[in-house]
């Protein structure tokens, strides 16, 4: 099983990228300690996230590209991928929006933070109860 699609044209002479300048060619700087971090704080957030709103339908996250201002749609697996190659190469992927997403399935970074948030004060204040205590 593969972490990351796997590309269909890989070793194919056909390849319509084959002329495409490959982006490892440039050397760019490896990810900052701090960068690091925040990655692999994301998938952690990311398995949680999952965790919580796939039960009740929701299939990735909408985010909105800063180079084409258009959102994005990401399944939880192509995600957890992307963040994972940014972690190895130290580059973000080559996107291109999703093939006609249902928006209603999708939901932002920060609705899908509220919502682990509000799960968690729920369940916190379950347990802060003392037995006995009436409330």
């Amino acid at each position: 099983m593969h972490d990351e699609p796997i590309d269909p044209f890989n070793g194919d002479p056909a390849d319509p990228a084959a002329g495409l300048h490959d982006p490892g060619d440039e050397s760019l700087d490896p990810l900052s300690d701090v960068e690091r971090q925040d990655v692999l704080e994301d998938l952690a957030d990311l398995e949680i996230y999952q965790a919580l709103l796939t039960p009740i339908g929701v299939r990735g996250l909408v985010i909105e590209c800063e180079d084409c201002r258009e959102p994005h749609y990401f399944d939880w697996d192509l995600l957890r991928g992307n963040l994972r190659h940014l972690l190895s190469s130290g580059r973000p992927r080559v996107h291109e929006p999703a093939y006609d997403p249902d928006p209603d399935h999708y939901v932002s970074w920060d609705y899908a933070r509220g919502y682990a948030d509000g799960v968690h004060d729920t369940l916190s204040e379950g347990s802060d109860e003392e037995p006995g205590s009436g409330r």
